[in-house]
């Protein structure tokens, strides 16, 4: 009877070590809830960076338990081992089953940064650049904005016809939209409501593209035939590839927009949106496709992009403010403008635009401003181009108050004033003998307009670079070549 009392007892010994092992276990994860351990495989990537997972803090116990069980029962007699075997193992199924909702509810099986995600797939999206995945991606959406936690959407590797999508908010919580795989549109041009857009993201608050490359195709080609508006007037029923509506602290991260109908990109009536390596593909034929518009939004940054199209590389527009655009290569097209303005009443003042660190190559123009004729009263200021690079550009430097592109404009002089503007360190070559041109209006003369270290050279048979000047007297600082305003400039009609 004594001998069989040391085996018991030892088997008592090691359950109740296995007990302890599993009670740590599970007060180490409740202190972890508790303080907000991270709950997704994004967060847990870099365990230099974050606490180890709490699966694996399990895992040391029970490996824990495991040593104390082996050795223990390296001491027992076989029946002894044999009862502590069973026991261990019936203990580490216990464990398992107890691990596998914690998984599940730490997001372990691929759950979203911060919360629940769906896959476009799951919703029967098909991927396959022939068939309408529409439905699938507005069913996706309709549930993200409802989601009470953040929430990301999923789109994996594939093309995806989709025709128009409004993907409207308000959301419940921040949605993260996710791509690996592109976007194309129907080919075939059909007319819309002017200033459409074929994707479209509105109302959203702390809203994320990741595009990780992805393409929004807009197959726009055969558009570009019919999108004549100096002949029609009527480009603007055909869509715009992208337009972000009403978007706050909001960022949009490696997308390319290619062959848009329209413009690529309508940034309108944002506050503190950010473009990071957004790119433009489209060719010089592409008829009034604006690589990026912004009108009426404050606190937009454009960074990091290379704008190819047949119209501006960037346009902005009344309302905007305080917009910054560095490291932008934009070319071929139209160049960087601020305008038109002037064609509509009541067009909000454009103040605080910051352009720097741009290479702007192979251009119609460079950096410019652009007003119509005959236009209502308004207000451009406090503009600065700085380090400007510029490449084979027909007019580097440009600002035109008789912006009249197709012929039929208003009479009298522009009444929008231009004040505070400042081009520096802008550097390069022209492909026309005029390389700086300050038209500015005669009812609205430009004031304080600062030129700082221009150097540019004309490539063009006709002569040395010339910069010729009207109704403005600017301000030269540093070097200035060409010399400034060494010519009276006369209206141009040129884009």
């Amino acid at each position: 009877m004594v001998g069989l009392r040391k085996p018991k007892a030892l088997f008592f010994v090691v359950l109740l070590v296995i007990a302890i092992s599993i009670a740590n276990a599970a007060k180490d994860l409740k202190e972890k809830e508790d303080v907000g351990i991270p709950r997704n495989l994004h967060e847990v990537d870099h365990p230099e960076k974050k606490d180890a997972p709490v699966g694996s803090k399990i895992a040391e116990k029970v490996k824990g338990a495991a040593a104390s069980v082996a050795s223990a029962a390296s001491n027992a007699s076989a029946a002894s081992a044999a009862s502590a075997a069973s026991a261990a193992s019936a203990a580490s199924a216990g464990i398992k089953g107890a691990v596998a909702p914690i998984g599940n509810k730490l997001g372990l099986k691929g759950a979203a940064p911060g919360g629940p995600s769906i896959d476009v797939k799951t919703c029967g999206a098909k991927g396959d650049g022939k068939t309408d995945d529409s439905a699938a991606f507005m069913d996706v959406w309709k549930k993200a904005i409802v989601a009470t936690t953040p929430t990301t959407i999923l789109v994996p590797k594939g093309d995806y016809l989709v025709d128009n999508l409004e993907l409207e908010g308000p959301s419940k919580c921040a949605i993260t939209f996710e791509m690996h795989g592109n976007l194309k549109a129907p080919s075939a041009v059909t007319t819309r409501k002017p200033h459409s857009g074929w994707v479209n993201f509105k109302k959203l608050e702390n809203f994320v593209l990741n595009g990780n490359g992805a393409i929004f195709d807009g197959q726009g080609s055969v558009a570009w035939k019919v999108n004549d508006c100096k002949q029609t007037g009527k480009c603007n029923n055909l869509p715009i590839n992208i337009r972000l509506t009403s978007l706050n602290n909001s960022k949009i991260c490696g997308i390319t927009s290619t062959n848009s109908k329209l413009f690529h990109m309508n940034i309108h009536q944002c506050s503190n949106v950010t473009l990071q390596d957004v790119h433009i593909d489209a060719p010089p034929e592409s008829l009034n496709t604006d690589g990026i518009h912004i009108g009426k939004s404050i606190g937009v940054t454009i960074r990091g992009s290379k704008i190819k199209t047949g119209d501006d590389c960037i346009s902005i527009g009344d309302g905007t403010e305080n917009l910054l655009v560095e490291g932008v290569e934009c070319g071929p097209g139209h160049g960087i403008s601020i305008g038109s303005l002037g064609k509509y009443p009541n067009e909000q003042p454009v103040k605080g635009i910051t352009v720097r660190k741009c290479i702007i190559k192979h251009t119609d123009n460079g950096v410019r401003i652009k007003t119509w004729p005959g236009s209502p009263p308004g207000l451009v200021s406090n503009a600065l181009f700085e380090d400007i690079t510029m490449d084979n550009v027909s007019l580097p430097v440009l600002i035109d108050q008789v912006y009249c592109p197709d012929g039929k404009c208003k009479q009298g002089p522009s009444k929008v004033k231009l004040e505070n503007l400042n081009f520096k360190n802008i550097h390069g070559t022209s492909s026309t003998k005029i390389a700086v041109k300050l038209l500015c209006s005669p009812g609205c003369p430009c004031e304080n307009v600062c030129l700082s270290n221009i150097n540019l050279v004309s490539n063009s048979k006709e002569g040395a670079a010339v910069s010729a000047c009207s109704n403005v007297k600017p301000v030269v600082t540093g070097k200035m070549i060409p010399a400034a305003c060494t010519e009276e400039c006369k209206p141009d009609k040129k884009k």
